[in-house]
């Protein structure tokens, strides 16, 4: 677990301490492992599996099924949900992948310069992850158009919306599952058909300080800070926290392995390359006992965590290595310690 000096230690729920937790006795979910990069090919070839679920290497090889997940066919709501994309297709339908998790659906794609991607009309925020390697764009909403050029996170008030690209690069947005037309495209749509019990289900916390509106955080704005983990920031449904860049491998002596009880993490790898080291607690029910599972993922790439797994994330390019976490429902236990969550004055907690 961690060490007693982590900032992270003893940090392990995002509901509330005296809410009931969801099912303790349930099977516990596998995880789930995505090439983003593999997945979002130029010619919109596909060949998922059913479930989007992929298997895992024990000898920390890239998960053998990991990269025959398809790519849904969408850049936005705009297209069927059945996700089909018209073979020898280059343009943003072909170069997106979507993936959920129970609370929040992530659509990655590889965007170039012009590209118009259709957010549709949600009920909930918009959230866009914006990187170093990430182009800018234009976000035009029923209010106006805000001109995105350099990274931090975007919170695109519900309505319609769309960003229009005005370079190449990779886009990250997030959006609530309860958006039908972006959850029945999930690669791994097939994993949600029921809730999973162990998860603690969505809801919203209190509506932004202020007039309704596109919000932008820039990274530059905030240096690293070794006092706090991260630089983390909150919307009404997500939690996403831009870990700093590391150099060279994580030293394996000084890895960190812990538990969640009631939430899923998705971590994003957006530079470099990571061992996801995950174990599944034994149950009563021997004949659904897992082995260990070490896989090894490039970037992009996203490994979904189910809880009470234990894991860790181990960096492992000689290079730049950068994660991104992401949670939904936020973090109560991160939004509890001062100074943590750096747009907490816009975002109230319940």
């Amino acid at each position: 677990m961690y060490e007693k000096d982590d900032p992270r230690s003893s940090l392990a729920t995002a509901t509330a301490t005296a809410a009931p937790p969801p099912d303790g006795g349930a099977a516990i979910a596998a995880a789930q492992y995505f090439d983003l990069h593999r997945l979002a090919s130029a010619d919109g070839s596909t060949g998922a599996s059913a479930d989007g679920s992929t298997g895992a290497s024990a000898d920390g090889s890239t998960a053998p099924s990991a990269a025959g997940i398809a790519a849904p066919g969408s850049s936005g709501p705009r297209s069927s949900a059945s996700g089909s994309s018209a073979s020898g297709s280059s343009g943003p339908d072909a170069r997106t992948v979507v993936v959920r998790a129970q609370n929040v659906v992530l659509a990655h794609t590889e965007a170039r310069d012009g590209d118009d991607l259709d957010n549709g009309t949600l009920d909930g925020e918009l959230a866009v992850l914006v990187t170093a390697a990430s182009p800018a764009f234009t976000v035009l909403t029923g209010d106006g158009a805000t001109l995105v050029e350099s990274p931090g996170l975007v919170v695109v008030p519900p309505g319609a919306s769309r960003l229009t690209v005005h370079g190449d690069g990779p886009l990250v947005r997030l959006a609530e599952a309860g958006e039908p037309e972006w959850r029945d495209r999930a690669v791994n749509a097939g994993a949600y058909a029921q809730d999973h019990p162990r998860v603690a289900l969505l809801e919203r916390w209190p509506e932004p300080v202020g007039a309704p509106g596109v919000r932008f955080y820039p990274l530059a704005a905030v240096p690293d800070d070794p006092a706090r983990f991260g630089r983390i920031f909150r919307t009404r449904s997500f939690m996403v926290n831009f870990l700093p860049e590391t150099a060279g491998p994580r030293d394996p002596q000084k890895l960190s392995p812990h538990t969640h009880d009631d939430f899923e993490q998705l971590s994003l790898a957006v530079q470099g390359q990571y061992v996801h080291h995950i174990r599944t607690p034994w149950l009563n029910d021997s004949t659904a006992w897992r082995d260990d599972e070490h896989v090894r993922l490039g970037s992009p790439s996203l490994a979904v965590i189910p809880p009470p797994t234990v894991h860790t994330s181990e960096a492992s390019d000689p290079g730049v290595n950068q994660l991104i976490d992401i949670f939904s429902p936020p973090r109560r236990d991160f939004s509890q310690k001062p100074g943590w969550v750096l747009n907490a004055d816009d975002y109230p907690m319940p």
